[in-house]
């Protein structure tokens, strides 16, 4: 996934952004509404973490703007108000989790995964995949019952696939998983993860379609 963070806090969205990174998911940090405005013009999030007090407005009117203008975006606030009317108001304005600070970032990436599956329709973090089973919250893959380690690049890539399953991703839109790490994404770089991933996983798990990009293949 590619993650927004909104969070002026910079000690906070420091900690955010490297459980996100380490998670193998993509994250963009901004410090202020403005900044994300801009953010979201120029990139597709699948996921927003929204600090509510923020040095240029409140982050409740830039959720329900988002909201009017059809903008369905899973959304997390991240705040210090604790309060039952604060936690309504934030779910009423179109918030899909509500998350009050100080919090547990272990509990982050879990709430993350919850949301993320819930918009891929799969509310189940255990999934099977042709030989594969999978559990999506503790990123775990076993084969025929023996594990499997990937990297965190190889995780992002595969999560992607799982997530659209039968659809086709173009070498840009899998590039662009990537782009969070600090590494640059060369012109071979996809085709290396992907070989890599065959390997690991079997060489039926992912299919070329030669010129157009990759899909996950049929169980």
């Amino acid at each position: 996934m590619r993650i927004l963070l909104i969070e002026d806090d910079t000690v906070l969205g420091a900690a955010i952004h490297d459980q996100i990174a380490a998670d193998g998911q993509s994250v963009d940090w901004v410090t202020r509404l403005d900044a994300a405005a801009d953010a979201m013009r120029g990139a597709v999030y699948d996921l927003i973490l929204l600090d509510l007090m923020l040095p240029d407005g409140h982050g409740i009117p830039f959720l329900k703007t988002l909201r009017v203008r059809g903008d369905v975006t899973p959304v997390i606030i991240l705040t210090a108000l604790d309060q039952i009317s604060d936690r309504i108001e934030g779910l009423n304005a179109g918030a899909d989790d509500y998350l009050v600070k100080p919090f547990d970032l272990a509990e982050l990436s879990a709430r993350i995964g919850s949301v993320a599956r819930r918009y891929t329709g799969n509310p189940n973090p255990f999934i099977t995949h042709g030989p594969l089973e999978i559990d999506l919250t503790a990123r775990c893959i076993h084969r025929d019952g023996k594990p499997i380690q990937l990297t965190a690049r190889e995780w992002t890539l595969f999560d992607a696939f799982l997530s659209r399953p039968g659809q086709l991703l173009s070498k840009a839109q899998l590039e662009e998983k990537l782009y969070a790490y600090d590494t640059e994404v060369g012109s071979n770089t996809i085709e290396v993860h992907v070989s890599h991933l065959r390997k690991k996983l079997g060489s039926e798990i992912i299919k070329t379609e030669r010129g157009m990009g990759y899909r996950l293949g049929t169980p």
